[in-house]
Formats: C-alpha cells, sequence, structure tokens
C-alpha cells in the first residue's frame, strides 16, 4: 500500500511540499469549503486522534467550534515521552509542513485566536524543523492570520498530558488539571486546580471557559491529505471503526527497531515483521506492551488488527501505536517492574493513591524479582491495585493499574517462580524504551531515566 505521511525523501522545504498533490491543498479547499463544511469533511473521514485516546476528530473540532461567545485556541501535542513511541518525531523529520498545514486547517475550523505547538525542549531537531516550516507558510502568505507559537517545555511524561500541558503553555510545571480542555482551556478564568491558582504566562485571563483543541501531531499530518483526496480516498485503506493508515513505532526484542506506516487493520505480528524486521533469530515473540498505558498483549494476540477495535476485542488498546516487544528469554516480572517504576517516578504527586500506590507496587514487584518477595508482596500488589486510582486527575494511575494488573493475569507462573527459586530464573537486564533516538535500525534509549528520582530530580544510583 502507498504511504503518504512518511515519504520516500525527507520535505524540508514548502517548495517541495507544494509541489507534492496535498501540499497547499488542504488549506485551499478548507477556505473554498468554509469552517462548517471542512469539519465536516473530516468527520465523515473516520479520523480518530493518533495520541493514544482515538477520539472521533470531526466530533472533536465540531465540539469545540459550536461553543460560541468565547476565545478558542489550538493546541498541537507533539510532547512524545510514551516509552515505545517515535513517530511522531519521525513525522517531523520526514514532513513538518503537512503537520503546519492541519494544524491551519485546524485552527482556521475551529476560529482559534492563536495555536501552540507543544515539544519536549530536547527535541533540537524537531523543533528547528516546526519553526522553519511555520515561518516558510508565513512567509509565503498562507498563514497570514494565523499565530503559531512553538512551546519547548520538560522532559517529564505528564507534560503529554492534555490538562497538563495548558499548565505548561501557562508557565507553570506539568501538573494535570481537574478539567478538560474543552470545559477549561488557555487563560481561562476561574479555578485552575492545580498547585498554583494564577496565571505564570504574562497573560490576562479572560472570563470565558476558552475552550482548547488540543490534536496530536499524528492527527493533524492526515488533514490535508484528507481535504485533498475525499474522506471516501481515506475510508478507502484501514477499516470502517479505524479509516487510514497509523505510523507505528516497534522496538525492544526485534532485530531492527523502527517507525513505519501501516495500514490500520494489519495483524500485529505483521505489523512487527514490517516495522521492525521481526523478532530475533531463533527467539519468538511473547509479550508486546503498547506502550505504558494498555494490558500487555500476548503471543496468542499476533493475529489481531492493529485497529481501534481490534485491540479493544483484545483486551488491550492500541494507544499511540508504539509497541514494545519482548521474547521467549524476557522475564515479565521484571517487565511489570521496569514499567510500573516508570510511572512511579513520572507520577506528579498530586494525588497521593497514584503517587504512594504505584511505589508501593513498584517495590513489592522488585522485591520478587530480586528473589526477597514473598506472598505477601503479590497480596500487597493487589490490594494497591484496587486503590491507586482513587481520586485520580489524569490516566497515569489507571495505566498503573492496565498494565501491571494484566501481567500478573497472564503470567501468574513467573510470578510463582520466582517466589519459589527466591530468584529469577530469566535474568538479563532490558533497557526502558524511552527513546531519545531512532533510525537505521537502532534505538538509543535514556539510561540516564534509572537515575530519576520520584521527585523529578536526578541523582547517581
Amino acid at each position: 500500500m502507498t504511504t503518504y505521511l512518511l515519504p520516500p525523501e525527507p520535505i524540508t522545504t514548502l517548495d517541495a511540499w507544494l509541489a507534492t498533490d496535498a501540499g497547499g491543498s488542504g488549506v485551499e479547499t478548507a477556505m473554498r469549503l468554509g469552517p462548517a463544511a471542512t469539519i465536516d469533511v473530516i468527520a465523515r473521514s473516520g479520523l480518530r486522534g493518533r495520541g493514544g485516546g482515538g477520539f472521533p476528530t470531526g466530533r472533536k473540532w465540531a465540539g469545540i467550534a459550536d461553543q460560541a461567545g468565547t476565545r478558542r485556541y489550538l493546541v498541537v501535542n507533539g510532547a512524545e515521552g510514551e516509552p515505545g513511541t517515535f513517530k511522531d518525531r519521525a513525522l517531523l523529520r520526514a514532513n513538518p509542513y503537512q503537520v503546519v498545514e492541519g494544524l491551519i486547517v485546524a485552527a482556521f475550523a475551529i476560529g482559534a485566536e492563536e495555536a501552540f505547538v507543544c515539544l519536549k525542549a530536547g527535541f533540537e531537531r524537531e523543533i528547528a524543523a516546526l519553526t522553519r516550516a511555520a515561518q516558510e507558510f508565513q512567509a509565503a502568505g498562507i498563514c497570514t492570520d494565523c499565530t503559531v507559537n512553538v512551546v519547548a517545555g520538560p522532559d517529564e511524561y505528564l507534560f503529554g498530558e492534555e490538562k497538563a500541558m495548558l499548565e505548561v503553555i501557562e508557565g507553570k510545571p506539568p501538573l494535570p488539571r481537574w478539567f478538560a480542555p474543552y470545559e477549561h482551556g488557555l487563560f481561562a478564568a476561574g479555578p485552575q486546580e492545580g498547585w498554583e491558582a494564577g496565571s505564570s504566562s504574562g497573560r490576562a485571563r479572560s472570563d470565558g471557559p476558552n475552550p482548547t483543541l488540543v490534536n496530536n501531531v499524528e492527527t493533524l499530518a492526515n488533514v490535508s491529505h484528507i481535504l485533498t483526496h475525499g474522506a471516501d480516498w481515506f475510508r478507502s485503506t484501514g477499516t470502517p471503526e479505524s479509516p487510514g493508515t497509523v505510523v507505528a513505532t516497534v522496538v525492544g526484542d526485534v532485530v531492527a527497531p523502527d517507525v513505519g506506516e501501516v495500514e490500520l487493520g494489519t495483524p500485529l505480528g505483521a505489523v512487527i515483521d514490517a516495522v521492525g524486521s521481526g523478532p530475533r533469530p531463533g527467539r519468538s515473540v511473547k509479550a508486546v506492551f503498547s506502550g505504558v498505558a494498555n494490558p500487555v498483549l500476548t503471543a496468542d494476540h499476533l493475529d489481531v488488527p492493529v485497529s481501534y477495535e481490534g485491540l479493544a476485542a483484545a483486551g488491550s488498546a492500541m494507544g499511540a501505536a508504539g509497541f514494545i516487544v519482548h521474547d521467549d528469554t524476557a522475564c515479565m516480572v521484571d517487565a511489570a517492574y521496569r514499567l510500573s517504576r516508570f510511572l512511579f517516578i513520572e507520577s506528579c504527586g498530586q494525588c497521593p493513591p497514584c503517587k504512594i500506590g504505584s511505589g508501593e507496587i513498584t517495590t513489592r514487584l522488585e522485591r520478587i524479582e530480586t528473589g526477597v518477595g514473598t506472598e505477601d508482596d503479590v497480596a500487597a500488589i493487589h490490594g494497591w491495585l484496587e486503590r491507586v486510582t482513587d481520586g485520580n486527575r489524569c490516566y497515569l494511575a489507571v495505566e498503573e493499574r492496565l498494565l501491571v494488573s494484566s501481567v500478573l493475569r497472564a503470567f501468574p507462573e513467573e510470578f510463582v517462580e520466582h517466589l519459589e527459586a527466591h530468584a529469577c530464573p530469566r535474568p538479563g537486564e532490558r533497557p526502558i524504551p524511552k527513546l531519545l533516538d531512532l533510525a537505521d535500525g537502532v534505538a538509543t534509549y535514556d539510561e540516564r531515566f534509572w537515575d530519576k528520582r520520584p521527585d523529578w530530580t536526578y541523582g547517581a544510583g
């Protein structure tokens, strides 16, 4: 199948983008149709959010546009920090122009006053590419009425959480608010439900809720292509409930970790083979994690379609289509411990059951993995899994529950082996797949993460 989001060669100038069939056509079509008809095309295409939730994009745009009498804003989420995921950075390296054009269309469709593109400060290459693309659009007169602000934020995982992202834009730490962006958006008056009640951005707050649209980089990358070729074209690939393609990341125990564009509905095993070149010689797939937000998938799930409905039917979810593969040499207790530790460290601490519970679960998993665990540790894990989400204001605590409980259910025998042997039967360390770079079949992981403390500071050991 011909792919369109990841071109064979990177597009590095506006002229090169305008020379393609979709370059400039998205904005032109939107201006001709008008906001309401533009939203209708996106709705009929069936495009779903690619940041992890899979919410219908057209419905999301319409919900913001329908709120009259108030300021509206657009936020583009490129602060990817999900372990095992590199697709947003790959898209910005391959073609930042399709993202900026999608941004212009979305801002026009909802009547946004300003747009904010959020990337981690460490994504220097991607920030440069996106800034260059936005400036070229403005210099060419294609983006004359839109203000694009590039926000370089912190490295914390929660920067990518949409309510925390609004806090960062306003000059504060990435601590999630209570209210969703469409209810309480940027620079709005009223309770912030964070650590600070006021704005640190230097902007005056308005009296309205300022509904704010938050879309992922990949979601907006699709927009110009859909407006150019039509909703039926987009629906001609994928499945009825999950149309189009998805940019998938495959890392872990595979021959060549990589990012690739695949048609939605492709079996999971085929995605692992096509994008990651399959498991290493002589090895077989034992488990697959779609990031750290969803239940584990086992070897029995390799025929499951990679689609929102396919992975849901298998008891998991697609998330951001970042797949972490573990082969038959992997210890699943160790896998649960490492991913649980990631969530514990990245928990912000606003909700005590999340911070304390994920910390206790991580400690008990480490005890079991290192051979000093007992049945009491297993019981304590189960107890905290029931309470870790109490009062949660973001999804992180739910991720802890879903991920750890699924490993306990799928691999109970490995926990028993650890308790009986007082040692790990499958020793061998694997990195936390927090990606710094992914190119030419080589994944570079952030090994410094092991020095990160629960208060988000760093120290040896």
